[in-house]
């Protein structure tokens, strides 16, 4: 057994709580090392200091005043709301979550480059494309969305009233 191992189990070799293996163990340590016979004998004289201090007996009225003094204190109060209030580290990581939110929102990327390849057909490229498209002139000559929306209704209507 190491002498660390033997500070850690003193208090408990001085008790009796070791297992028996484990207290044959110890006095075969303390046998052979002066240093932790010592530090077991201090223990002792300090043991042998306490038990001859008078033991101290509390009042009859002690008891009483304790169990007073535990009905006096004010009940914590658990009610639906104590769930709002937020602890400080919860609001403190909220906070940064929504400021680092609003930063990655603001940021704005810049544009992807342009490969060489392709930087003669953007330059001469005529804007205008986009106007005379054919498909596009389709949908301004489509039929109102609101007028299928009537027109369906009363569709459904009259086999009613026939």
């Amino acid at each position: 057994m190491s002498c660390e191992k033997m500070e850690t189990r003193i208090l408990a070799y001085m008790d009796g709580r070791l297992k028996e293996n484990e207290r044959a163990e110890a006095e075969k340590h303390l046998a052979g090392c002066a240093a932790c016979r010592l530090r077991v004998n201090e223990f002792r004289a300090v043991n042998d200091l306490l038990d001859e201090l008078p033991a101290i007996e509390p009042s009859g009225a002690f008891n009483a005043r304790v169990h007073a003094l535990v009905a006096a204190e004010p009940q914590k109060r658990s009610s639906w709301l104590t769930w709002l209030a937020p602890s400080p580290r919860i609001a403190f990581v909220a906070s940064m979550l929504l400021l680092a939110t609003v930063w990655v929102g603001t940021r704005q990327a810049p544009p992807p480059p342009i490969a060489a390849p392709d930087l003669p057909v953007v330059e001469s490229a005529d804007y205008d494309v986009i106007s005379s498209f054919a498909p596009l002139s389709d949908l301004s000559q489509a039929p109102d969305d609101d007028a299928d929306d009537s027109d369906a209704n009363s569709q459904q209507q009259q086999p009613q009233q026939m």
